[in-house]
Order: structure tokens, then C-alpha cells, then sequence
């Protein structure tokens, strides 16, 4: 299958050196220095306490692609998702080409899908802490890289999904076709979100949210207040969320930073909405109330006043 990769940053970036690497069909699209240096070079890939090695593939801007692909991998911040990106995934899109939103922002998938009434649009999520360390080059912070992907309407499962898959394993990376994927997409949120309001609110790595004190407490009940909207929505969870998630933050470099704390230090566009605004949209949806969701707003805007 012909893959594309929207976005070659650290998301995107790891899954495109991973595919090359085992022989895809893959290409990308990036964008300023980082495109030109794949253009010329090659894309680089440090894994962590792995040997870096570089691959080349076709890389382009949205305007000079012209190919058809068969999956295309969205792999983009939230507030990418603009007009003239969508434009670009519809010229894209073959009459088969199915589309995985690899996002933080939850429910991603459903809400592309109404562009798109002549193409599959997957939810997704991914579980990865990479990022761009230089112009072409890719570092990987922590050995686990997970893709999980499913369909939210069963009647639309197809086993191109199956072969999705199994292409990600061929290429070294876990890989989940899911059968409850707003589930298992609502409890990376219920981490994402928690972990980048703690960076952001109180301005530190992930090593503060390791100690126990009133950060990791709040990290805790942030939790615990979406598993509660999660069940308003009418998911089940088969774990115990706040521990799962105690043990990913456990896990991360003491020193590691979000990737919204790092927009935001170098004045660039956030995840903020997606990530802390739509959780207060989605609760009064379900009429659940979220009271430190609610405090940390609130006190966030009143700082910066």
C-alpha cells in the first residue's frame, strides 16, 4: 500500500522512518528547514539506546504533491486542522484512501469524517514521546511507540485495517486495530490532557508529577473527573485509569516537558483548546460537573490577568 504521512514531526516523522526502514511505500509531507533537510539528506531517527540511522524518502509540501495514497497517517497538532489542510486530504484522497487521525485532541476522527462523505476517516492515537531535535532529525525519548486505530461504527470495519496493521508491526511498531476505539482514544486523553494541564499550570516537568504532593494529587483528580465524563458518555473502562496513567507519568524523564508547555515557551500555537477548553465543552454536553478542571481555568486566566 501507498502510505503518507501528514506532518513529519515527531509523531509522524517516527512513523515514516519506521515504514521506509522496512521497505514501504511511504512519503511525507513537512514543511520550512525540516523539509528541506529530508529533501537533501534523508530523515534521521535516534531511537533511545538504539543505533540513529537515516532513510530517504519522497518528501513534499502540500502544494507540490500530487500522488494518490491509499492510508494517509494525519499527524498534526490540533490546530492544524484548517480549511487548506483539509482541502489538500480531499485532492489527496482516491475513492479508497482512508484516513488515520493520529491527534491528541479527542474525538479528531468524527469530527473530519462529515468532510469526507466518500472516505473512511478512523479515530487514532498514538503512544510515543519523540520530537524534532534538529531539521531532519527525529529523537526518541522512551522505547514505547504504540499506534492504535479503529473504526467508530462497526459496519465500517474493512480489512485494509488488518493490513495497516500488519505493515506497522512489519516495520517494528505495536500496532492495535481496535474494536472499542473511542474507549481506548478517551483514556490517552485522559492522560494527555491531566499531564499538560499539570505542565502548564504549574510550570514544570514530569519529574514533579512523580512526587507525591499537591501536583501529583491534582494530576490525580484531573483523572479521576474525565473518567467520570468518560462514563457519562457511556464508556467503559475494564482498568483502574488513575493507575495506569500514575504509572505512564511515572515512567517519562524526571526532566521531559509536554509538547504543549514547549509551544507555548517558544510563543507558538497550542493544543490549549483541544486540550483543557473542549473537556469543559464536552462536560456541560454530558451535564457532568468537573470542579478542578473548572479551578485551574480559572485561576490559569486570573494569573495572566
Amino acid at each position: 500500500m501507498k502510505y503518507l504521512i501528514v506532518g513529519a514531526g515527531g509523531t509522524g516523522g517516527a512513523i515514516a522512518a519506521y515504514l521506509a526502514k522496512a521497505g514501504k511505500d511511504v512519503a511525507v509531507i513537512a514543511r520550512g528547514e525540516h523539509l528541506n533537510a529530508i529533501t537533501q539528506k534523508g530523515l534521521t531517527l535516534k531511537p533511545r539506546g538504539g543505533r540513529e540511522y537515516t532513510v530517504t524518502m519522497p518528501a513534499f509540501t502540500m502544494e507540490d504533491y500530487r500522488e494518490k495514497p491509499d492510508i494517509i497517517f494525519l499527524c498534526v497538532k490540533g490546530y492544524s486542522l484548517d480549511d487548506a489542510l483539509i482541502a489538500f486530504l480531499k485532492r489527496a484522497c482516491h475513492q479508497d484512501t482512508i484516513i488515520i487521525p493520529i491527534l491528541n485532541i479527542y474525538g479528531t476522527g468524527g469530527s473530519l469524517q462529515p468532510s469526507f462523505p466518500d472516505n473512511l476517516v478512523t479515530d487514532g492515537c498514538i503512544y510515543i514521546a519523540s520530537f524534532i531535535e534538529s531539521p531532519g532529525v527525529i529523537a526518541m525519548e522512551r522505547d514505547i511507540f504504540t499506534v492504535v486505530f479503529g473504526v467508530r461504527n462497526p459496519a465500517e470495519e474493512t480489512p485494509v485495517l488488518d493490513n495497516v496493521k500488519q505493515d506497522l508491526e512489519d516495520a517494528g511498531i505495536t500496532a492495535e486495530h481496535s474494536k472499542h476505539i473511542q474507549r481506548d482514544t478517551f483514556i490517552k486523553f485522559s492522560y494527555i490532557s491531566p499531564s499538560n494541564v499539570c505542565g502548564v499550570y504549574y510550570n514544570v516537568p514530569a519529574g514533579a508529577i512523580q512526587q507525591n504532593g499537591e501536583i501529583r494529587d491534582t494530576f490525580i483528580e484531573l483523572v479521576k473527573e474525565l473518567v467520570r465524563l468518560g462514563q457519562a458518555m457511556g464508556i467503559t473502562f475494564e482498568e483502574d485509569i488513575v493507575k495506569r496513567n500514575l504509572a505512564m507519568v511515572d515512567s517519562l524523564p524526571p526532566d521531559m516537558l509536554t509538547s504543549m508547555q514547549k509551544d507555548i515557551a517558544e510563543g507558538k500555537p497550542s493544543e490549549i483548546d483541544g486540550l483543557i477548553f473542549e473537556v469543559i465543552r464536552m462536560a456541560e454536553k454530558y451535564g457532568v460537573s468537573l470542579p478542578k478542571y473548572e479551578e485551574i481555568i480559572a485561576a490559569f486566566y486570573s494569573e495572566k490577568r
